[in-house]
């Protein structure tokens, strides 16, 4: 069997005795991230907390490059793991630069002095998560994508083999969610350093995890990589998605399709479908549209959409019966939205189409990219 750092043997976590989730097995190597999600309330943080020590096992065991964890000191675990959970750091007149400071501590003798080394590894994380510039700055009145990154550098301060992280990314916007994903994939690479995290964006768990926990009910879903996990269906069946839908190949989710007879014809193709069909959905119209490959961009979100996909099979050439079909459908709307002015080579049978309908008289509309 492989040799990987971090190894949990069923592993069983709960709370005063009573187990949680049980037999958790599952393995990450040095330079992997490793991230949990499962729907809220599924005991994420529970897991963490159990790695972390914060919360005593029930049963099982958690290794650390092959040793026991149960069996290291607190000293020892802190030079080997470092955590950042979502609780609120207690500072008071600190600046940035003492709070990534105090993550020398375990380093420090009985006295808590830094040495010249000590500050030097301080400025060094600082330079590698990009907040030399804040160094100075009072850690209460930044924001939070900052605090989170000056949380980060106090964790790499202490020189970890394994960080465990617990939603590092709720409460940042886009730009932070990117910057700090950014960071922690550079330090896996650079450092070796072994990530466990939990997540609610699943996008971001698909792109940045080399593997992927599932949690629901008492035990495990599935452990594996992203490509594994994020098989199509599974993530409606983890998340017990009833209203609306996840795409898992375009990492894409969609509200619930509009109800009722469709009296809207959306022509459309190459994503430019896309804006127009949530707005349809928005409005709670109902709508049909195509001609569409399989392989169009705009294909996964008509089928999640749309009361009706007219479509063809990619790399195919189009049929008559396929043309027919879609004039038959126009023939039944009392309205056409047209997504383009212009049709490619292989768009001609959408510019038929679009003719059709002005030759019978339907109400075209255009929208323009």
């Amino acid at each position: 069997m492989e040799n990987y750092y971090f190894t949990t043997e069923k592993m069983s976590v709960g709370y005063q005795g009573v187990p949680l989730i049980e037999n958790i097995t599952i393995h990450a190597g040095q330079g992997e991230i490793l991230t949990l999600i499962g729907p809220n309330g599924a005991g994420k943080s529970t897991i963490l907390k159990s790695i972390a020590r914060q919360l005593a096992l029930i049963g099982g065991v958690v290794r650390l490059d092959g040793q026991d964890m149960a069996g290291l000191s607190g000293s020892e675990l802190s030079r080997k793991m470092a955590v950042v959970f979502t609780e609120k750091l207690q500072t008071e007149l600190m600046t940035c630069g003492d709070v990534v400071a105090t993550g020398r501590y375990p380093y420090t003798g009985r006295f808590g002095f830094l040495t010249p080394e000590d500050y030097r590894a301080v400025e060094s994380v600082m330079e590698l998560v990009h907040i030399s510039e804040m160094r100075d700055q009072d850690f209460t009145k930044i924001s939070d994508g900052q605090r989170q990154r000056v949380m980060l550098a106090r964790a790499i301060c202490q020189e970890p083999q394994i960080l465990i992280l617990d939603e590092p990314t709720s409460f940042l916007d886009v730009k932070y969610k990117l910057e700090f994903l950014s960071v922690l994939q550079e330090l896996t690479r650079k450092k070796g350093l072994t990530v466990i995290m939990s997540v609610h964006e699943l996008e971001l768990a698909e792109r940045v995890s080399d593997k992927v926990l599932c949690v629901k009910g008492k035990y495990v879903e599935r452990f594996g990589t992203p490509e594994e996990i994020f098989e199509p269906g599974y993530i409606q069946s983890l998340f017990e998605i009833e209203t609306g839908s996840y795409d898992e190949k375009n990492s894409s989710m969609e509200l619930q399709k509009p109800t009722g007879n469709p009296k809207t014809f959306v022509i459309a193709g190459g994503g430019c479908g896309k804006p127009v069909y949530r707005k349809l959905q928005r409005a709670g119209i109902p709508f049909v549209t195509g001609i569409l490959y399989e392989n169009d961009l705009d294909y996964p979100v008509a089928l999640a959409l749309a009361a009706e996909v007219i479509a063809a099979a990619a790399f195919e050439p189009m049929t008559e019966d396929v043309l027919e079909t879609a004039k038959h459908h126009v023939e039944q709307c009392e309205q056409v939205i047209c997504c383009k002015r212009q049709f490619a080579r292989l768009e001609q049978a959408n510019a038929k189409l679009l003719a059709y309908a002005i030759e019978i008289g339907k109400d075209v509309s255009y929208i323009d990219k």
